[in-house]
């Protein structure tokens, strides 16, 4: 009995954080999948809008659901803008230059954050409703984990209807499977690019604030968390959402699984994993063979 508790309380801290992967990853899985831009800055996008959520209770006193809504779309503003006059500049570029480029935003990102918030982590006060213990029957559990794993599985839901039953996420997975064909079908692929970008980042915003009670907030996120956002997209496959799911409810698993008993290298075996993995399926587990 001691055991199964034990497992469950495993599992549920696992997919709490598995889901806060999720949220920022799907993003980056979507616009890598669309526009085969390697996007490294990313993590910035999912900092900024934790920080938008944090300051915004704080200084406004806005509530936490308000504060979510704010900074994903003022994250989704600041992202239309680099994207007009930076990204799309570098779209046909090669992969070293996106790299560099990205690279480069991700440290103006740290330096901008540095110098008008401070280096400081930032605490999230999440609302007393999401405080205390919930109870499941067989254990209580942290309310905050439970709601980050219903937030989740409604964000894939609701992104999986969007994708399959609407007109525009038929014009994505359109693109993202052909894009030549797609264009000539007279699809505008640029303002398909600008909106999905504003909305990979939006919901990078969103997963940032969600997960700043749980990953910590400080001007080191968009490094500290990269490789994790970009293991979910390549073994969830670039452009699948369900694969972003299924893969980042796996890693945060197998990452809190191994951090309790494995400490002192836990995290090195998720590294060996996604090597072998892509060694065997370069395209992901849940991508397309090519």
């Amino acid at each position: 009995m001691i055991f199964g508790i034990d497992v469950a309380s495993m599992v549920l801290g696992g997919l709490a954080a598995g889901m806060v992967l999720f949220i920022v990853s799907v993003g980056l899985s979507v616009t890598m999948g669309l526009m085969g831009f390697v996007n490294l800055a990313h993590g910035a996008f999912a900092m900024l809008g934790g920080y938008i959520v944090v300051l915004a209770m704080k200084s406004w006193g806005i509530g936490f659901v308000p504060a979510l809504a704010v900074g994903f779309i003022l994250t989704a503003a600041v992202s239309i803008i680099l994207e007009r006059l930076l990204y799309s500049r570098l779209y046909k570029a090669a992969e070293l230059d996106q790299v560099l480029f990205t690279i480069g935003l991700v440290f103006i990102f740290i330096s901008a954050v540095t110098l008008i918030v401070g280096p400081e982590n930032q605490p999230l006060f999440i609302p007393d409703a999401l405080r205390g213990q919930l109870n499941l029957g067989i254990l209580h559990y942290r309310t905050y984990s439970i709601f980050l794993i219903v937030v989740g599985v409604t964000i894939v839901l609701g992104l999986w209807l969007g994708f399959e039953r609407t007109r525009f996420g038929a014009q994505i997975r359109a693109a993202v499977d052909n894009r030549r064909m797609t264009e000539s079908l007279g699809i505008n692929i640029d303002r398909l690019f600008t909106i999905t970008f504003a909305f990979g980042s939006g919901m990078a915003a969103l997963g940032g604030g969600l997960g700043a009670e749980f990953l910590g907030l400080d001007p080191q996120y968009p490094l500290k968390y990269l490789v994790f956002f970009l293991i979910v997209v390549a073994v969830g496959g670039p452009g699948r959402v369900f694969g972003a799911f299924y893969a980042a409810a796996l890693i945060g698993v197998l990452d809190f699984a191994l951090k309790k008993y494995l400490p002192q290298g836990g995290t090195l075996f998720i590294y060996v994993l996604t090597i072998l993995l892509l060694l065997w399926r370069p395209q992901g587990l849940f991508g397309k063979s090519a």
